[in-house]
């Protein structure tokens, strides 16, 4: 059944994705009032969201960004698509590295990077950062697909470019291996998800309200001595974006515990406050809220 459904589907998919930007551009205009005028997905959410985040922005202004929102929201969806068959000198035209030379650097002390960044402007097209720095190697996790044919496309896609993608569950497992066989490496690590709430171990503010926090990249960076470095993306114009590097510490272990995940969130808020159109806001990021225990308040 998963190979019928496939062999139907993709060929569009492909297709699709063989469009000239300027196509695909339009037919994003056409999703956008679409979703927006009509089905309306996912827009109370991001309305709520914007409404929790920003009290001090009267409602015109929220109307406003979840409109600039759900038109970059159409612009991914396509832009996602075009990784499939996007080129190497398109795919380095349209994302350019502002300081690539410090990734460089830090790269010289021999230790890994954790390497954070949170869902904003454009992540997929990240995968073009290995044509930018050969060494050391790129790791990237992705999340399952139940159908293995459309899984082997998707690791292809993102990988086509130099690096290499594992499962999310298996994160923990590769980075240990490398460690063992003392292989150095970057690791591409999304950190901005609301974990599940019975495994929290800690809370804190983000964008002003108290909700369970991702700590992984902090772990990880510790036990295993990685050099632990911010990248944010911004959206320069449509179809264009822009990546700045952060180093946040070469030497993880003379923090405290949560000290980099709070300077992790410092950082997040100023970048979409920065830019707050071009944020996930389709998914409930303050749904715990009103569950904070007693030792966090």
């Amino acid at each position: 059944m998963h190979l019928i459904v496939f062999s139907l589907i993709y060929p569009f998919i492909w297709l699709f994705s063989k469009l000239p930007m300027r196509i695909l551009y339009l037919i994003s205009d056409g999703l956008y009032y679409l979703n927006y005028y009509i089905i309306g997905y996912r827009k109370k959410v991001v309305l709520e969201n914007l409404r929790l985040a920003f009290p001090e922005k009267s409602e015109k202004e929220i109307i406003k960004i979840s409109k600039g929102f759900l038109r970059h929201l159409s612009d991914f969806i396509v832009e996602t698509i075009k990784t499939f068959t996007i080129s190497e000198k398109e795919i380095s035209k349209r994302i350019k590295y502002k300081n690539i030379d410090l990734l460089k650097e830090v790269a010289k002390n021999g230790k890994s990077i954790s390497l954070v960044g949170i869902h904003q402007a454009n992540w997929e097209w990240l995968t073009g950062l290995p044509l930018q720095i050969k060494k050391p190697h790129f790791y990237a996790a992705y999340t399952k697909v139940e159908n293995k044919y459309f899984e082997k496309v998707v690791k292809m896609s993102r990988s086509k470019f130099g690096g290499t993608l594992y499962r999310t569950t298996d994160t923990i497992r590769n980075i240990h291996r490398n460690f063992v066989n003392k292989k150095q490496g970057i690791y591409i690590l999304l950190s901005d998800q609301s974990p599940i709430i019975n495994k929290t171990h800690y809370w804190s503010e983000f964008m002003g309200i108290k909700v369970p926090i991702h700590t992984g990249a902090e772990a990880l960076a510790k036990r295993y001595d990685m050099s632990f470095v911010y990248w944010t993306t911004r959206k320069i114009k449509r179809g264009y974006y822009e990546v700045e590097f952060e180093l946040i510490t070469e030497n993880p272990k003379e923090y405290k515990d949560y000290q980099l995940t709070d300077k992790f969130l410092e950082i997040t808020e100023r970048n979409i406050r920065n830019q707050p159109e071009v944020y996930l806001w389709s998914h409930k990021r303050f749904k715990h809220r009103n569950k904070v225990p007693k030792e966090f308040l």
